[in-house]
């Protein structure tokens, strides 16, 4: 597929997600949808990408649906049930694919973040706030609930019950300062800043070993939900089981003992 309403770019190990509709504040279209279907459902397979660092182009992240496609059948309204059911699980999917994927994601964010760019930004692992990002639900300032593409999931889990009761049944709007007070995102820098500081933190994370990076994830999510303390330690004791029989602690204590950082090899 030929890429329009995003862009990639490689640089190495770290993949540049831009959603590049500047125009509509990077508002989610219908070709921006199938756009990120086909990139999401590609990087599950992809092993050269190890981390995956999402923004928007121009002065916004994105500002939710593109309220503009007038027309049922672009929007994704659909005109039937089934149609609406089947587009509405096609925007969910998205985040789903995000915290399912294997590569860490991190949300680098200027300007608003709202409704669907809300979604987004709450399905990456770390998020890095210039100081004009702003975020909210607004899905409930448009007639439907404000629960949509995983944030009742994502946002209790960021912010704790409260903060996110208070934002999700009203739609207000979160400033960066209290974003970064509440958690919701890990790092408020000046808006030229927000690119160096998301690929600085994308090249701390490649720097770990590629299984080691990839389990890493996979726990963390897995123990959020975890039933138990004995559950979340089961998960745990087998990713390090398998990080050392794939050898990786051979040369991260190498180069530990050495005073460098380690040099590590692709492997399955």
């Amino acid at each position: 597929m030929q890429y329009e309403a995003i862009e990639v770019r490689n640089d190495g190990p770290i993949t540049w997600l831009t959603l590049n509709r500047p125009h509509n504040l990077n508002a989610l279209s219908a070709q921006m949808v199938a756009e990120l279907e086909d990139f999401l459902h590609r990087l599950h397979t992809d092993s050269t990408t190890r981390v995956v660092v999402m923004k928007g182009a121009g002065r916004a992240f994105c500002a939710g649906l593109d309220l503009k496609e007038q027309n049922c059948g672009s929007t994704g309204l659909g005109t039937t049930t089934t149609d609406t059911i089947e587009v509405q699980r096609r925007m969910s999917d998205l985040t789903r694919a995000m915290h399912r994927a294997p590569q860490p994601f991190i949300a680098a964010i200027r300007g608003p973040a709202a409704g669907g760019g809300f979604a987004l930004a709450l399905a990456c692992n770390v998020r890095i706030a210039g100081e004009s990002a702003r975020f909210n639900a607004a899905f409930i300032r448009i007639g439907l609930s404000a629960c949509d593409m995983g944030v009742s999931y994502f946002l209790p889990r960021t912010v704790g019950s409260s903060v996110a009761y208070e934002l999700l049944l009203t739609g207000r709007f979160i400033n960066a300062q209290r974003a970064l007070a509440t958690g919701l995102v890990s790092e408020l820098v000046p808006d030229a800043e927000v690119d160096s500081a998301a690929a600085k933190l994308a090249q701390e994370m490649i720097e770990t070993s590629p299984l080691g990076l990839r389990l890493t994830k996979e726990c963390v999510a897995m123990s959020i939900d975890a039933g138990s303390l004995e559950q979340a330690i089961a998960i745990e004791d087998r990713n390090q089981v398998l990080c050392v029989r794939a050898g990786y602690i051979e040369e991260g204590a190498r180069a530990f003992l050495e005073k460098r950082k380690p040099k590590y090899a692709a492997r399955a």
